[in-house]
């Protein structure tokens, strides 16, 4: 019951919008029925926020003393590759992913190899008991750095403060961040002020103490991390745990980072051991090239690194009237806008017949690069042409069929190289030696898209 004097307001569930009336459609996010009624505490956490506060004064920015700070190992490789090289010290990072993607396996094979090195290491749940956590680290570990690991079950952000401080912990994993509350607030965990108020104090305890913690939170149904947007805006990183369902295979990357680049991902492989990196990618999801119509090879950027990827396809003549559209992998709109292209600029008639795409080993492709890939295998399927295993496709297709270049050619080339590819069909450039400078690799050059397929189906047709 909020009191006479107090005011309520209705904060958007989803986003963290806040109104002083009721509203059925969120004005920010456009989400309906997510309005939800709560008193209004920002004022008294404003008047909390300015005690706390010490007076400063300008400074120049040359008279501020740098500081070469060491970033910390977690003992992964692929996940300091995503932190920007390591932990800084003193950070909040904030990590969600679906239930059971294997975020607490994550951080909870992270504090081992910390603690292994003498640093002391808190993991607080919300969720679990120690009995229970120690159960699933004698599963993932052959050995347990039990003497500086430490647990704690804990949904009170202010007892977690306190063991902080009085223990000198500099390294803290809080599983999950819905789970806690704060005393001064009289609303339930999870909450939207229970989220901001025990980020502030996670917050300053970073930045006051030097210690860096680790936030596990959970998404909404849209994947997205659930609270306020501003929970996002407080922490240094936020990082996405991610994987398709049936799959073993797990992406994390970095959707903020104020210590490092946001295009890096890390890959791991989900076992009864835990999570095993996976530091050649391109192997792990190619896997065994068969030669068969509908299938095509590309390689793809995901921060600075090429992942090869096979693009499967299959046309089929549609026994309905409207023929059905199915993308896994791809964006749907991009199937729809390269299965008009090739019917307007190349004269296929695919309005009758039902198209699939997959991208083979269930990641998501989010760059143009693979456009000439993808119209490949449609063309490939619909011809019933199987194109050389040896051979990948590079380019962005526009809507007037012309083919378009992409960035880090000679990355990807290295890459394709590497893995015994020996053909490239891409985008006419002037000076080829200067974007092709391996010798060893055929570089099929095509201005659009009616002459790279002509070419690939003349080619394929002499093997």
């Amino acid at each position: 019951m909020t009191g006479k004097n107090e005011k309520s307001v209705y904060i958007c569930s989803n986003c963290g919008y806040i109104a002083y009336k009721w509203f059925g459609k969120c004005p920010n996010c456009g989400e309906w029925n997510t309005a939800v009624k709560t008193s209004d505490t920002r004022r008294k956490s404003n008047k909390q926020t300015h005690e706390k506060m010490t007076v400063s004064k300008p400074v120049l920015l040359d008279e501020v003393a740098e500081s070469k700070t060491e970033r910390f190992k977690t003992g992964i490789g692929e996940f300091d590759r995503v932190l920007g090289g390591g932990i800084v010290p003193g950070s909040l990072i904030l990590i969600g992913g679906e239930p059971g993607i294997g975020k607490s396996t994550l951080l909870l094979q992270s504090s081992n190899n910390i603690s292994g090195s003498g640093e002391r290491v808190l993991y607080v749940s919300g969720e679990e008991s120690p009995y229970q956590i120690r159960m699933r680290a004698n599963r993932l570990f052959p050995s347990v750095n039990g003497k500086s690991l430490f647990l704690l079950s804990a949904t009170n952000i202010d007892t977690v403060i306190m063991h902080i401080r009085s223990e000198g912990f500099k390294f803290v994993v809080i599983d999950s961040i819905q789970t806690m509350y704060s005393s001064d607030l009289d609303s339930i965990p999870g909450s939207i002020n229970q989220l901001k108020e025990c980020s502030n104090k996670l917050r300053e305890i970073c930045k006051t103490e030097g210690v860096t913690i680790f936030i596990i939170g959970h998404v909404t149904k849209g994947g997205y991390i659930a609270g306020p947007k501003l929970l996002e805006h407080m922490v240094d990183t936020v990082l996405y745990f991610e994987g398709e369902k049936g799959m073993n295979y797990r992406l994390i990357r970095a959707a903020k980072n104020r210590f490092g680049p946001t295009s890096e991902i890390g890959v791991f492989e989900m076992t009864d051991k835990g999570l095993i990196e996976i530091e050649n990618p391109s192997a792990f999801f190619l896997g065994e090239m068969i030669r068969t119509s509908g299938n095509s090879i590309t390689v793809i950027m995901e921060g600075s690194r090429p992942i090869i990827l096979e693009i499967q396809s299959l046309a089929s003549k549609t026994p309905f009237g409207v023929p059905r559209r199915m993308a896994k992998g791809i964006d749907f709109a991009k199937l729809i806008i390269l299965s008009a292209v090739l019917e307007k600029r190349m004269g296929l008639p695919l309005s009758s017949y039902d198209i699939y795409v997959n991208v083979s080993g269930g990641i998501k492709i989010k760059e143009p690069s693979a456009d000439l890939a993808i119209a490949a295998a449609i063309f490939s399927s619909f011809m019933d042409i199987a194109l050389p295993s040896d051979m990948a496709f590079i380019g962005e297709v526009g809507l007037d069929g012309r083919i378009r270049s992409v960035g880090f050619m000679d990355r990807r080339l290295k890459e394709l190289a590497k893995y015994g590819i020996t053909r490239i069909v891409t985008t006419r450039v002037k000076r080829k030696e200067d974007v092709f400078p391996d010798q060893n690799l055929e570089v099929v050059q095509a201005s659009n898209l009616i002459e790279a397929l002509s070419k690939a189906k003349e080619i394929a047709s002499e093997h």
